[in-house]
């Protein structure tokens, strides 16, 4: 495995590759990486001929800066993790990335205004500038994503369709601790207590299938996210798994989804089920 620190590099190797004839996957994180960002790059090593993998913590993303100062960096732990399960880490400065303010505006409509586009403002903009760049600079056949980010994953496809970008954009499903809880970067900042009771989001989206309508699920899961002092809701919500607009109809052809974002003390975790 490789380390780019240079977007010229990376240019210059990803072409070298496609003029050899090999097919290229591509999976974009921000590091901190654990069981769910391997499972991206080992489904990228067994479709593709050569895997990139960027660990890049995006700062146009982030619209807390508090948030954005916390977020773990751990480079080495991560180049050890991937092994090689990669061709090639990206691994560069904010200011190889971002050698001037990004401007670009983008408007991803309702996919991207909804949910997390509504509670992070300019959150879904920042994923577009970033994303953008890296597959516009290593042009990867398939590039791999996480289902924990749902939401994410229908912005990408749209900044996609806009831009004329013709990779192939593969949802990945959601890899779980051995307690239900999605895995995430933020999990580490939980107490040993807060990681427990945080499992208890995954088991309520679960009992909450037995219900019959979107208002029995709706109240359900608001009532027992209530009862654990440890959460704040931010919001749950249905829709339809297509266009991420609310839905009443559980029976809605293009799909139901459940997305939900709670407060586990100061850390935010996001989780979604399919109904």
């Amino acid at each position: 495995m490789k380390i780019i620190t240079t977007v010229e590099e990376l240019i210059d190797i990803a072409a070298r590759e496609r003029a050899a004839g090999k097919t290229i996957g591509m999976v974009p994180t921000m590091g901190a990486l654990h069981e769910g960002h391997l499972s991206l790059i080992r489904r990228a090593r067994q479709e593709n001929d050569t895997v990139f993998c960027s660990i890049f913590v995006n700062p146009v993303q982030f619209n807390n800066a508090e948030d954005l100062a916390k977020y773990p960096r751990t480079l080495e732990a991560d180049v050890q993790l991937i092994g090689d399960q990669a061709d090639y880490v990206f691994a560069p400065t904010v200011e190889e990335v971002f050698p001037v303010k990004p401007t670009e505006v983008y408007d991803f409509g309702t996919v991207a205004n909804v949910m997390e586009g509504a509670a992070r403002p300019g959150h879904f903009n920042g994923v577009g500038v970033i994303v953008r760049r890296l597959l516009e600079w290593t042009r990867p056949h398939k590039s791999y994503y996480g289902e924990k980010d749902y939401q994410q994953i229908a912005v990408i496809r749209e900044m996609c369709r806009q831009c004329r970008i013709l990779s192939e954009i593969i949802p990945c499903p959601i890899v779980r601790e051995p307690n239900g809880l999605a895995m995430s970067s933020r999990n580490r900042r939980l107490s040993p207590h807060e990681f427990e009771t945080a499992a208890n989001i995954h088991r309520i989206l679960e009992a909450s299938r037995s219900c019959a309508t979107v208002p029995e699920i709706k109240a359900f899961v608001e009532t027992e996210i209530a009862k654990i002092p440890e959460f704040q809701l931010d919001y749950f919500e249905i829709a339809d798994a297509e266009t991420l607009l609310t839905t009443d109809d559980i029976r809605n052809p293009h799909g139901v989804m459940g997305f939900i974002t709670v407060y586990v003390g100061p850390v935010r975790l996001i989780d979604n089920i399919r109904y």
